[in-house]
């Protein structure tokens, strides 16, 4: 039986969300958080919350020890694609290195599990629609510190005998239908950014770039609800415990969605006048990409309820007039 799981970045955006779900579920979670990202606020009251940076790495083993962790959901990371081109050594030591120190800290203690948010960004640019053996080939400083980590974590878990599941995110939206936990960082987000202009006097929807070779020239994404990530979590964590079998999974919708089609629907929520400004392409974008999920779906016979494109863009809105 899974009991105590400690979610690192547990303060965050995603964390939150999957602590939710988890507590829901009557899991006792423990969060470490050095909050450079991360909310007290966003933090579920049910959780044990430890004020803490995962290159601790005595203070992450004793939390470990301490609580009988058997399982560890890893989110802590830096992940801002354009701030990861200006500032690479910054990603590695908090992506990279962090993550080998959370390591350090699990060996030889109770953890059974390990669960790690990787990304889409791992991927080479131009293959469309992406399989788990699709080639890697990441073009962002983001990208190529979640492939490094992904391999540190393979090693370390056959090495230990430790279950593990990497789950590659393709873009995440939307905020939880409590209305409790949504995106509090002002981040480099699209649904973010659009959901903050919209419920302005007179909103400028921004896209980077309309040449790009797709159907209407903006990039194309996977955009997945974040409470159907939360969702993937607890169902992968259960999974891999009982079969002990070890997975790389994609977590998206099979789905492509273009970031003009998500302009277009969020100005269909206001009567306002709304401006869509087209600025310069950014270093790092990729033109298009989509996740194949038949893996995902087989291996915990999921099924999305979240999977609509007016739904994620009006839980960000009404999360973001809360605000």
């Amino acid at each position: 039986m899974i009991k105590n799981i400690l979610i690192t970045g547990g303060a965050g955006y995603i964390g939150s969300h999957i602590s939710e779900v988890l507590i829901k579920n009557k899991k006792k979670i423990f969060i470490a958080d050095n909050l450079s990202t991360g909310h007290k606020r966003l933090i579920n009251k049910k959780a044990k919350f430890f004020k803490v940076d995962i290159l601790k790495n005595k203070k992450i083993r004793d939390i470990i020890v301490k609580n009988k962790i058997d399982s560890v959901i890893h989110l802590a990371a830096n992940l801002i694609i354009s701030e990861g081109e200006k500032y690479p050594k910054k990603y590695f030591r908090n992506n990279v290195l962090g993550t080998k120190n959370l390591l350090r800290a699990c060996e030889n203690t109770t953890i059974k599990n390990f669960v790690f948010s990787s990304t889409a960004a791992v991927y080479k640019d131009g293959q469309y629609k992406v399989d788990e053996k699709s080639t890697i080939k990441p073009k962002s400083v983001y990208g190529k510190t979640k492939i490094k980590a992904e391999k540190i974590i393979k090693q370390f878990c056959i090495r230990n005998q430790i279950n593990y599941c990497i789950l590659r995110y393709f873009n995440i939206a939307g905020s939880s239908p409590s209305g409790k936990i949504g995106l509090l960082n002002k981040s480099d987000h699209l649904f973010k950014n659009f959901s903050r202009e919209i419920i302005k006097k007179k909103p400028i929807l921004k896209i980077y770039g309309n040449n790009y070779k797709t159907k209407d020239g903006s990039c194309i994404r996977d955009f997945i609800h974040v409470s159907d990530i939360a969702e993937i979590h607890f169902k992968v964590l259960e999974k891999i415990n009982k079969s002990n079998n070890s997975k790389t999974l994609n977590c998206g919708y099979n789905k492509g969605v273009s970031v003009l089609e998500v302009a277009k629907t969020f100005k269909k929520q206001t009567s306002k006048k709304v401006e869509i400004l087209v600025s310069k392409r950014r270093k790092g974008d990729l033109v298009k990409i989509i996740a194949a999920n038949n893996k995902l779906k087989n291996f915990i016979k999921w099924k999305p309820k979240f999977n609509n494109l007016n739904t994620i863009v009006k839980s960000c809105i009404s999360w973001e007039k809360k605000q």
